[in-house]
This record gives structure tokens, sequence and C-alpha cells, in this order.
């Protein structure tokens, strides 16, 4: 019989959610670095490429303010709501207005429902 393996301390799962969160928020958005991110936020009726880019800064903001929140362990219930409404708002309004644009919308809501589960562990777990 394998061994059970440990279970991560609840820092290491809140850096883990935070980090997804940097990422997107930081790589992504306010650096640019996904131009797919652009191209889906374009789609978005009456959005012309100024409010585009203004709209992914303000996404990457909420998304960094969201890894800092994580990290602070404050109202990890609050947070974690917080998060999921955000994901499923983001995933709703993709596949609406962007579709075509997502190469496998099927395996973004798998993944995005696993990254929730984490989420909810780390809402749910207060190590306080």
């Amino acid at each position: 019989m394998l061994p059970l393996l440990p279970m991560p301390t609840l820092a290491l799962i809140h850096v883990s959610i935070a980090a997804v969160w940097a990422y997107e928020g930081l790589w992504c958005k306010l650096l640019g670095r996904m131009p797919s991110q652009f191209a889906m936020m374009i789609e978005l009726p009456g959005c012309t490429a100024e409010r585009a880019v203004l709209l992914l800064r303000l996404l990457g903001l909420v998304e960094m303010s969201l890894a800092l929140w994580v990290l602070s362990g404050d109202a990890p219930a609050a947070c974690a709501l917080t998060q999921a409404g955000l994901l499923l708002a983001l995933n709703a309004n993709g596949i609406f207005w962007a579709r075509h644009l997502i190469h496998d919308p099927a395996g973004m809501v798998i993944k995005n429902v696993a990254f929730l589960l984490l989420v909810w562990i780390g809402g749910a777990w207060s190590g306080r």
C-alpha cells in the first residue's frame, strides 16, 4: 500500500491561488503578454481598442487585488465567493462574446472548476 501524502499547508494553498491571480492580472493583462485577452475584450459590444486596453488594465488590477486578498487570509469565505463570482462572470462573458477565440471552451471550464475547488478549500479552511 502506498503511504498517504501529507496535506498541503493553508499557506501553500493560498500561495497557489494567489499565483494564478497574479499571473492572470500582472503578466496577461497589466503587462499585456497575452494578446488573446485583448482580442477577447474587444469582442464586447461597443468596445473600442482604447476601452479594451482600459478594461484589461482594470481587470488586471482587480485580479492583482484578489491575489493580495488571498495572501492576507482576511475573510477567506468572502474572498472565495468573490473569486468564484469573478471567474464565473469572466468565463460566461468569454463564452458568450468571444467563444470563437477560445480554442477549447470545455477545457477552459473544466480547468476553472478545478481551480475553484482549490479556491473553495482555501476559503473553507480557516487557519486562524
